[in-house]
């Protein structure tokens, strides 16, 4: 039997082979020519002493011990009929990870996306950066993969009670991503890496009988009787046409209208992301019960890297050490202010999903070697926060949400560049002359953020900021930026679903997943609440 180890490693012996068999052999009371295999279980960064450590979790194999690994989760997967088929509305994490977990069961997924592929998307990406044109079908948060494909692709979640964590992480490996993720404490792919991943889900999807289609636009809900039979989408007119599978059934061209096409299937999955106000506006229009829901609202704060780096490993980083993060949270007045979706080595980018409004995000590439660190700063904001929005109803916190957007993008010269401020000016309330540099392409502008964002937020995020100036001396520097708004980091709006079998009460055959649902908040919490509503679907369709 293998032996469990537990190892302090030089950030140089982290992935050096000899050192780690030398020091493995040294805890398992091995010669290091009697270690047959080291299976590392778990590995994470500890840079709370002065030399930054690597703790490592193995399994030592001595000479007599057979070490087998697991096989492949695709080995399993076979060629599925026609016989059941399930709609899914989105190709994000959930939306994928549902329909792999369909395949999985022999049941046909037809996955329906708004936006584009994940190299066609590119170009509209580079549109909003570089020229402030929104594309309301493919952006930041629409398109391929969803929010995450450009915006970091971390891998890190706490939701460990949704589902199997491994076994999303095992379908990424098993799609090109690097086998690290398997053993890092706080697992990352990164921009550029992702995008690959997740175009060969799509093709591991299509070669087993599945489809995926892009440009389709899901304009209404095909219902009878209480049971959803399929949805009906618009044809997105572009002039590159996206990838897709097999022709679209049955579509209607009218001669004034966009063409649109009928989809019928045996369940509906809903895994639209947590931007998709309009799906949300189509079930209020159906009498599909949503619900307001709490939220996160703030703004993005940008140091330069290496003073993160001094901050935390309490010396200058050499090339062995990654990217410092650092994640941050307080109380202010009953309410939580933290830090999210924190980027080292990272970018600041537009995450506006129509134009007229100005939402930011986060991203790193898979080296993480940009100059500047960043991360949301962002406030909780409760029901009880919205007495002047009620008259919304479930739209409440949605339209709060919209409305500070707008209002930031009317402050500034019609483009997507972003109001900023010091972060010492933004805790005094006080306007910037000039501002640091930033990773923010389209550019940033001085603006009084401190009368811009609604007061409450203001008021919470200024004295959140002062508290994390005493938790990480040297955080509080002119030479840092504070750009507005982030104010996606979760949905607004809540789609209910019955906890046994995850339907949608009223509605029979209607399953709700993901961040848009709100059931998720990242990319491996969003695959693994697609994978159980699968699961639930196939009992479903079963009974």
């Amino acid at each position: 039997m293998p032996q469990l180890v537990e190892l302090v490693l030089l950030p140089g012996e982290r992935h050096d082979e000899a050192a780690l068999q030398l020091k493995a052999a040294r805890q398992a009371d091995l010669r290091p020519d009697q270690v047959s295999h080291i299976e590392i279980l778990k590995s994470s960064l500890d840079a709370r002493s002065r030399q930054p450590v690597y703790r490592v979790r193995a399994e030592v194999y001595g000479p007599q011990d057979i070490f087998r690994p697991e096989p492949a989760i695709l080995a399993g997967f076979k060629p599925v009929a026609a016989q059941k088929k399930v709609i899914i509305v989105g190709a994000g994490p959930a939306g994928y990870f549902a329909a792999l977990e369909l395949l999985e069961q022999g049941i046909r997924p037809i996955v329906l996306d708004r936006g584009k592929d994940a190299q066609t998307r590119r170009r509209d990406l580079r549109a909003i950066q570089q020229f402030g044109k929104v594309n309301p079908h493919s952006n930041y948060c629409f398109g391929e993969g969803g929010a995450g494909t450009y915006s970091d692709g971390k891998l890190y979640t706490r939701s460990i009670k949704r589902g199997d964590v491994r076994k999303a992480l095992r379908l990424l490996v098993e799609h090109g991503a690097k086998s690290d993720i398997l053993t890092e404490a706080h697992p990352h792919i990164g921009s550029n890496k992702l995008p690959g991943v997740v175009q060969n889900i799509r093709a591991t999807i299509q070669q087993f009988g599945g489809e995926v289609h892009f440009g389709q636009h899901v304009t209404d809900l095909i219902l009878k009787n209480g049971r959803i039979l399929g949805a009906v989408t618009e044809k997105v007119q572009s002039a590159d046409e996206p990838t897709t599978t097999t022709p679209p059934p049955r579509p209607n061209k009218h001669s004034s209208g966009p063409t649109t096409t009928e989809w019928l299937a045996d369940a509906v999955i809903l895994a639209t992301g947590h931007s998709a106000r309009d799906i949300y506006r189509l079930l209020h229009r159906k009498n599909i019960r949503i619900e307001a829901k709490p939220f996160a609202l703030g703004v993005r704060v940008e140091h330069p890297q290496p003073l993160i780096d001094d901050i935390q490993y309490k010396q200058q980083r050499n090339y062995e050490l990654p990217a410092a993060s650092y994640s941050l949270v307080c109380q202010i007045g009953h309410r939580g202010v933290f830090s999210f979706c924190m980027c080292p080595g990272g970018l600041i980018v537009p995450a506006a999903t129509a134009p007229g409004e100005i939402v930011m995000n986060g991203m790193s590439m898979s080296r993480r070697d940009s100059p500047f660190a960043n991360s949301g700063i962002v406030t909780a904001v409760e029901l009880e926060d919205l007495a002047n929005w009620q008259p919304h109803g479930a739209f409440a916190a949605l339209q709060f949400q919209g409305e500070v957007e707008q209002h930031l993008f009317q402050a500034g010269d019609g483009s997507q560049k972003g109001p900023a401020l010091r972060l010492p000016d933004f805790i005094a309330g006080k306007l910037s002359a000039t501002l640091p540099p930033s990773s923010y392409i389209p550019g940033l502008y001085p603006a009084p953020l401190f009368e811009l964002l609604p007061v409450f937020i203001y008021k919470r995020l200024r004295d959140g900021l002062v508290q994390f100036g005493r938790m990480m001396r040297g955080f509080h520097t002119s030479e840092a930026n504070v750009v507005a708004t982030e104010s996606r980091s979760s949905a607004p709006v809540r789609i209910p679903r019955d906890p046994a079998t995850l339907m949608h009460p009223d509605v029979i055959g209607l399953f709700p997943t993901g961040e848009g649902a709100g059931y998720a908040g990242g990319i491996i919490s969003a695959a693994m609440d697609g994978q159980r509503v699968a699961r639930a679907v196939m009992v479903r369709l079963r009974d």
